[in-house]
């Protein structure tokens, strides 16, 4: 029989970091909720499962292999999901890449010593770029990890999540770095831009708007949550860990002027985990829920509005769902060939 899921379903990075920590913290909440770890690496996943059930022992752990950066894996993976659960209650959406960061040293020192480092910071802002690339389907990788894989996979988990008599939760985690400069609806992929990560984190703020413009009455809920700055795989891919270490007790330091350093894992998901214990109803569609960390260690969350327009929000949902008939139909185009070819190897041998 297929099980009723009561709780979430992660995406990559549950591996380590904010989303091993959230899955931690909702155990520890309640430890009759069904995860399923979906992510890309299945060593990694075991591992992680097997560090959730030695400290919670019983706990209820799937796992699930998804790379959501390929729409093949997402709909082969959905698959799964609808033939094993009945329902889904929480889509925890922490899937994120950031390939080939460049930061600029000279900008990064000048903001050191400056009035502004504590914004450089938390946003990065005029600071950081990537240098992105096309994957497999011919998306821009950042693109389709980061957003258009998890837009593909709600779509294709509706009948989970959309039920008569039931709410469900998206929780998208975004980022500070989500800014409206970076996004242009006319290059929603962010091909000509060389900040593809904050292009993408800004889309997927609009289009958790969208989804709530068009999913509530189907009793889906969408939420956007900021980490705050998080020492993560992530963040240490952007300069040397060695560099961290040097700096680590500046950042101490300044997060005694700012909530916005939640600096550990645990940290930062305290809005996911905020989130998990609210009533769907009463959460704001249009505000992003901040992590925050005191000066003296105390978790809280507080709801920030987003910049964004829900008419230009559905403009994006229209556009991904015209993207995504594009991509479904090349690979059956491919798919189709790959099963001539292999018709015609076996007529040969």
């Amino acid at each position: 029989d297929r099980k009723v899921m009561h709780g979430c379903v992660c995406l990559p990075s549950v591996c380590s970091g904010i989303g091993l920590a959230l899955c931690e913290r909702l155990l520890t909440e309640d430890t009759q909720l069904r995860l399923c770890l979906a992510c890309r690496n299945m060593q990694r996943a075991e591992a992680a499962r097997s560090a959730l059930l030695t400290s919670h022992a019983g706990a209820h752990v799937d796992l699930l292999q998804l790379d959501v950066g390929s729409v093949e894996s997402v709909l082969e993976a959905a698959k799964v999901v609808k033939s094993r659960y009945n329902r889904i209650d929480f889509l925890y959406l922490n899937a994120g890449i950031m390939p080939n960061p460049q930061v600029d040293i000279r900008a990064f020192f000048k903001g050191l010593f400056s009035r502004n480092v504590i914004n450089m910071f938390a946003t990065a802002e005029g600071l950081l770029t990537q240098q992105d690339h096309l994957n497999s389907d011919g998306l821009q990788e950042v693109f389709a990890t980061n957003l258009f894989g998890h837009f593909v996979l709600i779509r294709e988990l509706e009948p989970l999540l959309c039920q008569t008599g039931h709410t469900s939760r998206v929780v998208w985690t975004s980022s500070s770095n989500a800014r409206r400069s970076a996004f242009s609806m006319d290059d929603i992929q962010h091909r000509k831009g060389t900040e593809p990560y904050s292009s993408s984190k800004y889309a997927s703020d609009m289009l958790s708007v969208a989804l709530n413009r068009r999913m509530n009455g189907q009793g889906l809920f969408s939420s956007v949550v900021c980490p705050g700055l998080v020492m993560t795989n992530l963040t240490y891919g952007i300069l040397p860990s060695s560099f961290w270490t040097l700096i680590m007790p500046i950042m101490w330091l300044i997060r005694i002027f700012t909530n916005t350093f939640t600096l550990t894992p645990y940290n930062g998901a305290e809005a996911l985990h905020w989130l998990f214990l609210q009533k769907p109803e009463s959460l704001d569609p249009r505000a992003k829920y901040h992590s925050l960390t005191s000066g003296l260690g105390t978790n809280y969350t507080e709801p920030r509005q987003m910049d964004i327009d829900g008419e230009t929000a559905d403009v994006l949902f229209s556009k991904l769902l015209e993207l995504e008939k594009g991509v479904r139909r090349k690979l059956c185009e491919r798919n189709a060939d790959n099963e001539a070819h292999q018709r015609y190897l076996n007529e040969i041998e």
